[in-house]
């Protein structure tokens, strides 16, 4: 293996990270995103006000996207587990 094959890999593996997580985070960037909107309309500073939405549409998010996750995710393994012989 040269260390191209290395970065490559390393490469892969970041882009499916970013991917994989890509559901949960952009539902928590929306979510806090809105109630900061609205803590900063009504005047409310109170810190769980904002971490109780997240982290329902976070966990919601989640269970929606969780199929599709594991598929990627399997199908990721499956590639690399399949790549070995040629990367020896």
């Amino acid at each position: 293996m040269d260390p191209q094959d290395a970065v490559d890999l390393g490469r892969e593996a970041l882009m499916m990270a970013t991917l994989v997580a890509a559901p949960v985070l952009l539902s928590g960037m929306i979510v806090g995103l809105l109630v900061g909107l609205i803590q900063a309309l009504t005047q409310i500073q109170e810190q769980t006000v904002a971490f109780v939405p997240k982290l329902i549409a976070m966990v919601l998010a989640l269970a929606y996207a969780l199929p599709w996750i594991l598929t990627r995710l399997l199908d990721y393994a499956e590639g690399l587990i399949r790549n070995i012989p040629n990367t020896l």
